[in-house]
């Protein structure tokens, strides 16, 4: 059984795909077996793993597909879970197409519980779900949190930090109660640190809100880790020695040692 982790923050340029991509990234590069799905409609997450065109089957065709249960089985899945240069690393992409769906899915049956029927076909072959959500508390966004088994939530080191992280929060509460009772806070991880004045107060901030819910792993504010997605790589293969793949590799390590 894996581990779904819903990287989500209604609050955009947080580092929230970079998240995604890096520590999806980061768990094969330790050998786990992992999935990468992108619920954005922008398909940020899908571009910065190499795939700047829509695919023929992506994440709007299969959710689609989920609503009859029956359909959901690993083989109508599988032509949608693509290989990417890492060996242990699969993506199910987006594309603008995603977009539609938010309408579609106003009217829909159980339209809360489309991509959970779609985890619980894959929770067997991968050790590692990693799920980024869009940047907004939509359909879309409440999918992700009704399949995850917990949230993420990236905190860009800048003034109003915590702004939005109430809603957040509530939201949470709100699917927790009524969608998804499973759901865990999984942490909220410092992002886009600079070593200045600033980004030491708020992560003070932060952590006095937020207490132990706060990694000790902090992503800073790195140039390798902005390029690496223009070359359509997650930046442990653009620059494996730069301050942003080495942190991305350590939060990885540390969610595995919280686990064990």
């Amino acid at each position: 059984m894996s581990k779904v982790i819903a990287v989500c923050n209604q609050k955009g340029g947080v580092g929230k795909t970079t998240t995604a991509v890096n520590l999806a990234a980061s768990f094969a590069a330790l050998e786990k077996k992992t999935l990468l799905i992108d619920m954005d409609p922008q398909g940020n997450a899908s571009q910065g793993l190499g795939f700047m065109e829509s695919q023929e089957i992506d994440i709007h065709e299969i959710l689609d597909m989920a609503d009859n249960p029956d359909n959901m089985t690993f083989e109508n899945i599988k032509p949608a879970i693509v290989d990417t240069t890492l060996d242990y690393l699969k993506v199910i992409t987006s594309g603008p197409d995603l977009a539609v769906m938010e309408i579609e899915l106003v009217n829909a049956m159980s339209r809360e519980h489309r991509l959970e029927r779609v985890i619980k076909v894959l929770k067997d072959e991968f050790e590692f779900i990693i799920i980024d959500a869009p940047p907004s508390l939509n359909l879309l966004t409440l999918n992700v949190l009704t399949a995850a088994t917990s949230v993420l939530i990236p905190v860009q080191c800048e003034y109003y930090a915590l702004q939005g992280m109430t809603e957040l929060f509530k939201t949470i509460r709100e699917v927790q109660k009524n969608l998804n009772a499973n759901l865990k806070i999984e942490g909220a991880l410092l992002t886009m640190f600079a070593n200045n004045n600033l980004s030491k107060q708020v992560a003070e901030e932060v952590r006095e809100n937020l207490a132990d819910t706060v990694f000790q792993t902090v992503i800073p504010r790195n140039v390798r880790l902005s390029e690496a997605p223009s070359h359509g790589k997650p930046v442990i293969l653009y620059d494996v020695q730069s301050s942003g793949s080495q942190s991305y590799m350590k939060l990885a390590e540390e969610i595995l040692n919280k686990d064990r």
